[in-house]
């Protein structure tokens, strides 16, 4: 073998999933196609939840002083963020090429195996094993196990025959980056008369335009459009002329959205654009690609190193596939308030009246966010079962920490909150893979379920697993659906 899993693409999810997997103590093998990371930008930002796995790896101070805001945004319709109570707003002016080099610093230093310049062609999958083709290589690499981390188009996603169902693109929308324009910021989507605008103001004097025509095919296209389309297309919705500003970097993208029918077969993955595609409304597609891979990460490391059986791996697709059905079912609905015409007014009407009520506003901001994600841990009437571990600041003796700074690991994190000598030694048999924590709970709020919690085991991805008391399973069997049997 070259390495235990090789990741077939170095965006976003690739370089996510490669340090997730060194974190698990796990080799792996990174191959790129391209020479060299471009510079470009897609994504421009962080929702919530993925500030909040950053901030679980420690890796929000790497990427420098950047805007948050509490203001979101369904359809173009303002949502409050701050009805959620989390320690973080959505991040909004981090360039997709700084989070790319960040990232890839990270699995760097854990020991990552990144290669550029590595066009994979084939791959074939046998009882031990994968092997991949790459262009001009002498011999295939070898791994246990490979994932597509290779975007929209992705090559894995072919060649391992993954189903890719959805509807085709009916709207072609624009996407530049320029200098020498002096433009106001538009960050939500706002429709304009004729279609959409966005303006962006984003680090080292660059700004960044967003424009549809309401109803402009979309073309079939070879490379990137001429700037000189999209100062056009910009002239007619705004009546403002940038035919003389500078492009940096320029695009275009299309309201297509797909998913794979599978996540996984056999020992082929897929993460990110490679397992979903849809129109990037509110940046949810680089956003759900990193919590892809964090949510992969743990679950390969563990089957890889033998402390978990192979159908962990199951869970993968069981949890992260019905996340990116709603993805798509989210951003089709604000494609449609978008860059709908007069037809959807009345639905814009009314769901604007809807957003008058604050349960309303928590549903919404909680889609977008990434905060309502519940995966199926185990019965029981714990409200915290399932979803994201919540801020919980604590003390442990003199020395005060958070269950985010103990997720810092990788490792799984059983908290006892009631220094339970016995809760413990009932998880002794587990210690090689979960961090078992004693710890007070600081400023919990009277209404926050941990406020009468006395014990939480949290996954890797920050997911509480168990939950005590109010878990219909007892804690070994929490531990062992999750972390393999006792040692």
């Amino acid at each position: 073998m070259d390495a235990s899993v090789i990741v077939v693409g170095a965006g976003p999810a690739g370089l996510a999933l490669a340090g997730e997997l060194r974190l698990a103590g796990v080799d792996v093998l990174v191959l790129e196609r391209l020479p060299e990371r471009t510079g470009e930008s897609r994504g421009i930002g962080f929702t919530i939840r993925t500030m909040e796995v950053f901030d679980q790896r420690g890796l929000l101070s790497r990427f420098g002083d950047f805007e948050t805001s509490d203001a979101g945004h369904f359809g173009g319709l303002p949502l409050d963020l701050t009805v959620l109570g989390a320690a973080h707003g959505a991040a909004r002016t981090v360039p997709q090429s700084r989070t790319e080099a960040v990232l890839e610093s990270w699995a760097r230093e854990l020991g990552a195996d990144i290669r550029r310049g590595q066009e994979v062609t084939g791959l074939t999958e046998d009882a031990e094993g994968v092997s991949v083709s790459v262009a001009g290589a002498g011999h295939a690499l070898r791994a246990r196990y490979v994932v597509g981390c290779d975007g929209g188009r992705s090559t894995v996603r072919g060649l391992a025959g993954f189903d890719f169902p959805g509807t085709a693109a009916t709207t072609e929308l624009f996407l530049a980056d320029v200098r020498g324009v002096d433009l106001e910021a538009k960050m939500t989507a706002d429709p304009s008369a004729g279609g959409l605008v966005m303006v962006a103001h984003l680090p080292d004097g660059i700004t960044r335009i967003i424009a549809a025509e309401r109803g402009a095919p979309p073309v079939r296209r070879t490379g990137a459009p001429e700037f000189s389309e999209v100062a056009d297309v910009f002239k007619r919705l705004t009546d403002h002329d940038i035919s003389a500003a500078e492009p940096v970097w320029v695009s275009a993208f299309t309201d297509a959205a797909r998913q794979a029918t599978r996540y996984r077969r056999g020992r082929v993955l897929l993460a990110g654009d490679a397992a979903h595609v849809h129109l990037p409304a509110g940046g949810q597609g680089m956003n759900t690609s990193v919590q892809d891979s964090v949510n992969l990460g743990w679950k390969l490391g563990a089957v890889v190193r033998g402390t978990a059986p192979d159908a962990l791996l199951d869970t993968y697709h069981e949890e992260r596939h019905p996340v990116g059905r709603r993805l798509l079912a989210n951003t089709r609905a604000q494609s449609l308030l978008i860059l709908g015409g007069d037809e959807v007014a009345p639905l814009r009407d009314v769901l604007g009246e809807l957003l008058g009520h604050t349960e309303v506003v928590r549903d919404l901001a909680g889609r977008v966010s990434g905060l309502d994600i519940r995966y199926e841990v185990g019965g029981g009437p714990h409200p915290l079962l399932g979803l994201r571990l919540p801020r919980l600041e604590l003390e442990r003796g003199e020395r005060r920490t958070s269950g985010t700074e103990l997720l810092r690991t990788g490792r799984g994190l059983l908290l006892d909150l009631d220094d339970n000598p016995r809760l413990r030694r009932r998880a002794d048999g587990w210690t090689d893979r979960v961090d078992l924590v004693t710890a007070r709970p600081r400023a919990v709020p009277g209404d926050s379920p941990l406020s009468t919690t006395s014990a939480v085991l949290v996954r890797p991805d920050g997911h509480v697993a168990w939950a005590a008391p109010g878990s219909h399973d007892d804690l070994p069997t929490a531990l062992e659906r999750w972390f393999g049997p006792a040692r």
